[in-house]
């Protein structure tokens, strides 16, 4: 065991470490994302699955470990229909890094904020007036809000009052408080499928629960029965006892969005969550040990295809030519799981040719292959090539046609555009008749048609100037033939 743990120590690497810190930071993102949520039995049942898989490898139970391989590729669709709306928030937060907020708050504006909510909700109590806020996060809430009107005023107690007024068109709604602004007023929110477990709560208390269940707003909601103040955040809703209560838990959450808490340090925020780090960094240190440690050194072959690359355009290399060499690769089990064999390629560089037949020495350098593998042996070491120059030639190009023209029109002339073609021919095929030939011409066609671009055929073993075949135009002129005068 001790000599085990000296031996891992030992092949430990910086890259390994970077491996285990991203590892550990994804992991304990979902155990604070998790931490409070309805949702956590699901991520401690596929938790504790996980962990019987690793146990099932560690013994080699075959059975077990198929299965669960299976289990874990189905389960990837589950969770997405489990957690559709948390994948979609976790998405939009994404899409909104780097970005600047299109206003800016300081830390002032929000406990301003914090007491006009907070005076305004104690006085809906008072008179027994139901109210609906929303103070937005971080999170965008357009996707959540239906109907309303747009406001964008300076928050105040008056403007409030107004909105909420028993005779006021808007006070069955919501209210949107984006900072030290009021953004919108009548405002429908998504009402919450969990709200039996909370007890028998009314509209509004539906509402505040659905969108802090979608979202990390927090809703103040004052019930027009009983005047109680109840805070709805992070899936749960409670009574607030009286105003100033209610102002410390508004400060708090808009000390989270003041520009201030932006700049922490990093020792600030390895303060927080402590125990789901630790467990992460645990859990990521794990998982390295059985899926990612750097054990014994393997060797495996492969057949590699070889490439010719950068020969000049009027050299060709002579059939038969090697197309494939054996290539002995070492490296760890977990560096060839991270490699697909079509990865690795052999590459010979042409651009020095030399006519006639040569050998060219196959090293480990002309080997693409991943940065943790290494090139051991390869079979052939030398290969032979012959190169010769190519043979400039100007070929005429043939005009082939099928089907007779309709019975009113005869052909007067076919002419191709270019007439003829400039190619490059291996010396093997000097003194042989090279035929190109366009693709057949439907004369069938000449009462809609007369000008043609065929596709060209020719020799597989030739070569265009240019690099490419030409585009040929073909002409395709008729005359109409005489009527011929009726015998009776």
């Amino acid at each position: 065991m001790v000599e085990s743990a000296l031996e891992i120590l030992r092949t430990f690497r910086i890259l390994d470490l970077i491996d285990i810190a991203i590892i550990s930071v994804m992991i304990s993102a979902l155990l604070i994302w998790f931490k409070n949520r309805a949702t956590r039995f699901v991520f401690f049942g596929i938790t504790l699955l996980g962990v019987i898989y690793i146990l099932a490898r560690f013994f080699q139970l075959y059975l077990t470990t198929v299965v669960l391989q299976a289990f874990f590729a189905i389960v990837l669709f589950v969770l997405v229909v489990i957690f559709q709306e948390d994948l979609r928030r976790f998405f939009e937060r994404l899409a909104l890094l780097g970005r600047f907020r299109k206003k800016s708050y300081s830390v002032t504006d929000f406990n301003q904020s914090a007491e006009t909510l907070a005076e305004s909700t104690a006085e809906f109590s008072r008179k027994r007036i139901g109210a609906l806020i929303v103070i937005q996060g971080k999170d965008p809430l357009d996707r959540h809000l239906a109907g309303g009107s747009n406001l964008d005023g300076l928050l105040s107690q008056p403007i409030l009052e107004s909105i909420f007024d028993p005779h006021s068109i808007g006070h069955d709604g919501a209210v949107l408080v984006d900072g030290n602004r009021v953004m919108r007023f009548g405002c429908h929110l998504p009402l919450s499928a969990n709200a039996a477990r909370h007890g028998n709560l009314g509209l509004r208390h539906t509402a505040a629960l659905g969108l802090s269940e979608r979202s990390d707003a927090i809703c103040i909601v004052v019930s027009e029965e009983r005047g109680i103040i109840s805070l709805a955040r992070g899936e749960m809703i409670q009574e607030i006892p009286n105003a100033s209560a209610l102002r410390i838990e508004l400060e708090a959450f808009f000390e989270k969005r003041a520009p201030l808490s932006k700049s922490q340090s990093i020792v600030n925020w390895l303060k927080q969550n402590q125990r789901e780090k630790v467990l992460a960094l645990f859990l990521a240190s794990i998982l390295w040990i059985v899926f990612g440690y750097q054990r014994e050194t393997i060797g495996r072959e492969f057949v590699v295809p070889i490439e010719y690359l950068n020969a000049p355009v009027e050299w060709v290399l002579e059939e038969p030519k090697v197309t494939e060499a054996k290539v002995l690769i070492m490296g760890t089990y977990q560096a060839f799981q991270l490699a697909p064999a079509e990865s690795i390629k052999l590459s010979v560089d042409l651009s020095q040719l030399r006519p006639g037949t040569q050998e060219i020495s196959l090293t480990r350098d002309m080997v693409k292959a991943p940065s943790n593998l290494s090139v051991a042996s390869i079979t052939p070491g030398r290969i032979k090539i012959t190169t010769s120059r190519l043979i400039r030639l100007a070929v005429p190009i043939e005009v082939l046609t099928e089907n007779q023209p309709p019975r009113e029109l005869s052909v007067q002339s076919i002419t191709a555009s270019p007439a003829e073609a400039q190619i490059l021919i291996p010396r093997r095929l000097r003194g042989k008749k090279i035929r190109i030939m366009t693709e057949p011409i439907d004369l069938s066609l000449l009462d809609v048609q007369s000008v043609f671009t065929p596709p060209l055929r020719y020799p597989s073993d030739i070569q265009f100037s240019g690099g490419k075949a030409p585009t040929v135009r073909v002409v395709v002129k008729t005359v109409k033939k005489a009527a011929h005068p009726r015998h009776h």
